[in-house]
């Protein structure tokens, strides 16, 4: 926040920020003809899409005060954009400007009273965060004159010819953000320094006394040095540096191959750009970065005041704040292998103000150390970013690394102004050979080079392009793309429209990038060189299509693509409409759309996001569990593309589901959160270290988790997310008593397993059945015992019938209930896989309680188990024996957390913030309950869509770890004691006894409540016969369950879209229900109409409607009232009907009815990729 002085005098407080699409309206307006004499006539829509940059000076109350646009290449009409540089040769002092440090305005516009002084603060701004900018140029070839504001920043520029015909003027870094001055620091800067260092000195003045900086500037020498940056005078920075760097540890710790280890293996080659490295995505990710001692190493060089163009230096950056850095003395007796070749940064600070300009230290530090390449600085994992660290590279720690600090490192090559984009040549082979002489994808690479420089095509006929990045001639670096040719496919599947105006960019400006290859130490210029790719292919955005690990792609080079998901951004997939394709025929939407293709997890990036920096987020975030709640928590953190989490870390026993195979997911119902596409197209392995393990016990001082095998892995936060697990079941006579299959006390210690006993709880436990049970029981004799009354009994045995298991093989045993209770909440249903149970012979038995395996003998294997009855004791033979009688929390999680004195009442008790009570440590999902003091015992996570929860969780987490969001406010006292609800419907399928097919979906509901339904059932079909639907209305008319069952596979995702819907939305389904119009649910909805409500963006068009009708004004007698005062009126009134016509007849002559109107016709149209089925008008 500024303060700028209108031309009046009266003084406004200002934020520059980057334009959103909602400013579009209010820069139109500001457009003026003395703008349009310069910029001639701009679709601002198709401006904002197309800009690198687009910034506006709001005030304090948002209002848009002024506004510029910044490309990286001049007009269309002017110049190719891949060629202006050859067309500014006509003028003088051309030669200094380059890709990287120069942009071109587009547009400018403000309110006349803020025209001078919004220019002023908008130039400032834009030189201040785009590091490397040094000129900003403006060419027109209308010959309008500039207006004021621009006059007083840019400066005509000279032509050297007569051939010019268009105006060209440019304006300078140094007239508006000069480089800041860096000297040697002096004592007699101490009283400033402290000024500037505030509370962040505390803990060394606590430390080494209060002359600890003092001390520091004194005693520079040869290896040691501190220096300070100036503006206009004062001192605005300090920054120290040493020579002393501990190698062994660092090399330790962290992966240094790629930089040879921070040594000087040959000093001819100190100033090379290192050999590429092989990459890997699920490493470069996320990995558990830890330390055993603090080590530091902090960096910072200093330019001196000369201009931007006599800079050889440059950084890349990521976004942070500035904040104090320590370091910890190096270990004397550690020896290197070779000579050093690193200094590290051990103190810095900075003005808040000029903080973004902190890169200006850079060249000044390696000035200092002119035989060393490297500058290495270590952060605390949980200090905040700071715009220092965009010139570096985070350096990936080891596996086995405990460091507690997150380290990077500059090269001195990284602060090149040299390094440029071409198109590949032949000349460029032997290079590129060299550059991936160690890569497996080599040949592939070297292929589509090949392909490119001989016919710009690759094999099917798509265009193929190929791009170098060299610095002074020396290649760095290979870039090939092709043109996207499933764009339709692309956005009809993902979210793109999420960072993007599709309909401004033609479908030849998509590509997809095929290959990244590039020098580590050039890995932070990597967005400068998409914006060069984009620029020099013309297109607008690119394209990376991740594949499946259990995948390989010929000609996708996922290792060394590694580097490059950090600076795209993750693009969510979007629910897909199951059509009816046979029933829609020619009215189906393109085969591009509907055609079935593998899995994979899309990223993407264009020419605004190629300038947006993303925040770094460096705490250790442990989740532990892989269950739907911890699934859904690590989605929405690794999707939100403005923020990079580092040190994102999952613990599970069998680590990430893999859906590589489905023979094994039948023996459990799903939740349908998330299936074996979702898995692929979220790819949470590419962002998340994922340990196997179990935990063992929880360090809250030391905050760290210890797992089975004694490993620890730190944490900043923990999340606990276990779920529930089915648990050994009682073996003893002494248990009879207290065994109950819904206990909640899990046990103290884990009995062992026998090897046919299986307790399933994931997909890896179903895949070691399905194999167990393929050699060892289906082709052989012998009984199968499946115990429980979940609804995992009956997958379990339609999967053993499925696997060739006779039905007289097979004993069901139900153990008794406290309450009467049946898994299906449906009578029809139960009936039809009792029936189904019986015409397969299979054998139920009721109120069994487990009392004893093999007689109270040995357990290995299962030979027989007891049971309890109403009567005689039941003796039953087995060769395998399934246990689904009791789910709690797992054994060794409950130790682990009853060790570490979190509380636990039957379940781990949590706030409604998910807080435990330990501040760093927070749960969610069903093995949680909320604390009494809330008062709802029969409110628990499990009662909702698990998620929802996981959302919900990383909502709160993100108010903590976020910088660009305000601190969540305490809620209102009257607030504190309430819980939140949650508004999703809860889930439950699978395939049923009897080749049914399953699906309930029900709002939540409280544990331990009475149904009291007040609404209506409409049901049609018969559960015998495979075609039951059954809906239930609220007394709202609001569908709050849907259950189904189905001899054919059900369109899940279409029929979960059906809940929370209004019964007219349904086409008044309850009157034409009542007429006898529906005889089969499953027809109805497959019909034409109801394809739109399927539609994943269907709930905005339904919010839009909602605020039309919210604000409609409708005019009668004695005036204007809105819509909801009209239908109050009325019911007050007990009009008749004709009063409801007459209303109805002044609505469709109002504003709000042509709104209404637009806005159904803009859904369908928008959407019509989708939703072709729909006739809109002009297209009869």
């Amino acid at each position: 926040m500024s303060t700028i002085t209108s031309s009046t005098g009266k003084a406004e407080s200002v934020t520059v920020r980057r334009t959103e699409w909602s400013d579009a309206e209010e820069i139109n307006h500001l457009i003026s003809p003395a703008s349009v004499a310069v910029f001639g006539r701009l679709n601002v829509i198709n401006l904002l899409e197309k800009a690198n940059l687009a910034v506006t000076l709001s005030s304090s109350k948002n209002e848009v005060l002024a506004h510029a646009s910044f490309s990286d290449h001049p007009i269309e009409e002017l110049v190719d954009q891949a060629c202006w540089q050859n067309r500014l040769q006509n003028y003088a002092s051309a030669e200094k400007l380059t890709p990287m440090n120069t942009l071109f305005l587009r547009l400018f516009v403000a309110q006349p009273g803020f025209s001078i002084g919004g220019a002023k603060e908008i130039f400032r701004t834009v030189f201040s965060a785009v590091v490397e900018l040094e000129h900003i140029c403006l060419l027109t070839p209308y010959g309008g004159a500039l207006e004021a504001a621009l006059q007083k920043i840019f400066e005509p520029m000279t032509s050297v010819t007569d051939e010019a015909q268009y105006s060209a003027y440019v304006c300078h870094r140094h007239d508006h953000c000069p480089r800041l001055h860096i000297r040697k620091a002096r004592v007699e800067d101490h009283d400033d320094l402290m000024h500037i260092f505030g509370e962040q000195i505390t803990p060394l003045v606590e430390t080494y006394g209060p002359f600890v900086l003092s001390e520091l500037i004194e005693t520079q020498e040869q290896e040691h040095h501190t220096a300070v940056c100036e503006s206009d005078g004062a001192v605005v920075g300090f920054i120290s540096v040493s020579a002393h760097v501990d190698l062994k540890l660092l090399n330790k710790c962290f992966e240094l191959g790629a930089f040879e280890g921070l040594t000087k293996t040959d000093p001819s080659q100190q100033e090379e750009p290192h050999q590429l490295e092989e990459e890997n995505p699920a490493d470069d990710a996320q990995q558990s970065d830890e330390t055993n001692e603090p080590v530091e190493g902090e960096q910072t060089a200093e330019e001196e005041t000369a201009g931007g163009d006599q800079y050889t230096d440059i950084s890349q950056t990521e976004y942070t704040e500035p904040c104090i850095k320590e370091t910890v003395d190096c270990c004397e007796d550690s020896e290197p292998d070779g000579p050093s070749n690193a200094f590290c940064i051990q103190l810095f600070t900075m003005e808040k103000k000029f903080e973004m300009r902190s890169a200006d230290f850079l060249p000044y530090l390696f000035k200092l150390f002119p035989e060393r390449d490297f500058c290495v600085i270590s952060v605390p994992k949980q200090a905040a970013d700071f715009p220092l660290l965009q010139s570096f590279i985070r350096v990936a720690p080891r596996d086995t690394s405990t460091f507690p600090q997150e380290l990077y490192l500059c090269h001195r090559w990284g602060l090149t102004r040299r390094l440029e984009v071409r198109v590949a040549v032949s000349s460029d082979i032997p290079a590129v050979q060299s550059l991936t002489e160690s890569l497996s994808q080599r040949d592939s690479i070297i292929e589509d080079l090949d392909l490119f420089l001989q016919a710009r095509k690759n094999s099917d006929g798509t265009a193929l392009q190929a791009f170098v990045a060299h610095v002074d001639g020396r290649v760095v670096g290979l870039i090939i793309t092709r043109d996207e040719e499933d764009i339709e496919f692309i956005r009809a599947n993902f979210d793109i429209e999420r960072f993007m105006y599709f309909s401004h960019n033609q479908r030849e400006e998509h590509g997809r990038l095929c290959h990244f290859l590039l020098s580590p130490v050039f890995q932070h210029y990597t967005k400068y060189i998409f914006r060069e790719v984009l620029r020099l292919a013309h297109k607008s955005c690119l394209y990376y299509l991740l594949p499946p690990p259990h995948d390989c792609y010929k000609n996708v080079s996922a290792h060394s693509l590694t580097a490059v998901l950090n600076f795209m951004v993750p693009v969510s997939p979007r629910r897909q409409i199951i059509y009816p394709l046979e029933e829609l025929g020619i009215n189906a939407p393109s085969q591009h759309i509907t055609k079935l293709q593998a899995p994979f997890a899309l990223y993407h990036t264009n020419r605004k996001l190629a300038m947006e920096p993303k925040v770094t987020i460096n705490a250790r975030i442990v989740v532990v569990g892989a269950s739907d709640t911890a699934l859904a928590f690590l989605e929405a953190l690794t999707f939100c593309p403005h923020l990079r989490f580092n040190n994102l870390s999952l613990i599970s026993t069998h680590a990430l589901p893999d859906h590589s195979s489905d023979d094994c997911s039948t023996f459990l119902a799903t939740s349908h959160c998330y299936n074996d596409r979702d898995q692929c197209q979220i790819s949470l392995c590419s962002w998340i270290s994922v340990v196997t393990g179990k935990i063992k016990a929880i360090n809250r001082a030391d905050k760290h988790v210890e797992l089975m095998d004694d490993s620890r892995v730190k944490f900043d936060y923990l999340i606990l997310c276990t779920g529930l697990q089915y648990q050994m079941p009682n073996l003893s006579n002494a248990d009879v008593i207290t065994q109950t299959s819904n206990s909640l006390k899990p046990k103290e210690t884990r009995p062992r397993v026998p090897s046919n006993l299986f307790l399933l709880n994931d997909h890896q436990d179903c895949s070691v059945a399905h194999h167990w049970l393929t050699h060892n029981f289906t082709q052989l004799t012998g009984d199968a015992v499946v115990y429980g009354n979940t609804i995992d009994v009956f997958t379990c045995i339609e999967t053993l019938i499925g696997l060739g298991v006779s039905g007289r093989r097979i004993h069901v045993v139900h153990p008794p209930e406290d309450q009467p209770f049946s898994c299906f909440p449906d009578a029809s249903v139960e009936l039809a896989v009792k029936q189904a149970l019986e015409k397969e012979e299979v054998h139920v038995h009721h109120n069994c309680l487990l009392l004893q395996i093999n007689d109270g003998q040995h357990t290995e294997p299962v030979t027989s188990a007891s049971f309890s009855t109403d009567g005689a004791i039941l003796q039953l033979e087995c060769a395998v024996f399934f246990s689904f009688s009791r789910k709690s929390v797992d054994c060794d999680a409950f130790r682990a957390i009853n060790d570490a004195c979190l509380v636990f009442d039957g379940r781990l008790v949590v706030d409604s913030g998910f807080h435990t009570n330990d501040p760093s440590i927070y749960a969610a999902g069903p093995m949680t309950k909320y604390s009494r003091r809330y008062h709802a015992e029969e409110w628990s996570h499990c009662c909702f869509q698990s998620k929802e929860v996981g959302q919900s969780l990383a909502s709160v987490l993100l108010a903590q770890c976020d910088p660009t969001l305000e601190r969540p406010v305490d809620p209102p006292p009257d607030q504190l004691h309430l819980i939140p609800l949650y508004s999703q419907a809860k889930t439950q399928g699978g395939r049923l006894p009897g080749g049914y097919n399953y699906l309930h979906v029900a709002k939540p509901v409280a544990r331990k409540t009475p149904s009291a339904h007040k609404g209506r059932d409409l049901v049609t079909g018969c559960a015998e016969t495979g075609n039951y639907f059954h809906i239930r209305h609220s007394q709202f008319d609001v569908v709050e369950k849907i259950t189904c069952l189905s001899k054919t596979p059900l369109p899940v995702s279409n029929l979960q879209s059906l809940y929370g819907k209004h019964q007219r939305l349904l086409n008044n389904i309850c009157s034409r229900y009542d007429e006898g119009l529906i005889q089969d649910m499953y027809s109805y909805f497959k019909e034409n109409w109801c394809l739109a409500l399927y539609h994943d963006r269907f709930a905005d068009f339904e919010q839009e409607v909602c605020q039309i009708m919210d604000s409609a004004k409708l005019q009668d007698e004695s005036g204007s009232v809105s819509l909801e005062e009209a239908l109050q009126q009325i019911a007050d009134d007990k009009a008749e009907s004709d009063q409801l016509v007459s209303l109805s007849q002044t609505f469709q002559k109002s504003q709000a009815y042509s709104a209404l109107r637009n806005s159904v016709l803009d859904y369908l149209k928008y959407n019509r990729y989708h939703l072709s089925m729909y006739a809109r008008p002009g297209l009869l």
